[in-house]
């Protein structure tokens, strides 16, 4: 159950940051919800500084998956 738990981790933080890296140049972001019910946002949601901050979140969490499955337990030595 350890490894199959491990596994979803990896993929969910894999998936969750490609969502990220990509989804504030897109125009899902332009155009979403919060923007037509609340055009006092429009100035900060379409800042290209919070994109890139969003995004650089989104590699952040594709980096800690990549950490996760390249980190391995180490392996208990041979006893007699």
């Amino acid at each position: 159950m350890n490894r199959l738990l491990r596994v979803v981790v990896i993929l969910l933080c894999f998936e969750l940051g490609v969502l990220l890296v990509l989804a504030p140049w897109s125009t899902i972001w332009e155009r979403n919800f919060f923007l037509d019910r609340y055009p006092g946002l429009i100035p900060v949601l379409l800042n290209s500084y919070l994109r890139g901050a969003v995004s650089g979140l989104g590699l952040l969490d594709i980096w800690i998956a990549a950490t996760l499955l390249r980190r391995r337990k180490p392996t208990r030595p041979a006893t007699s």
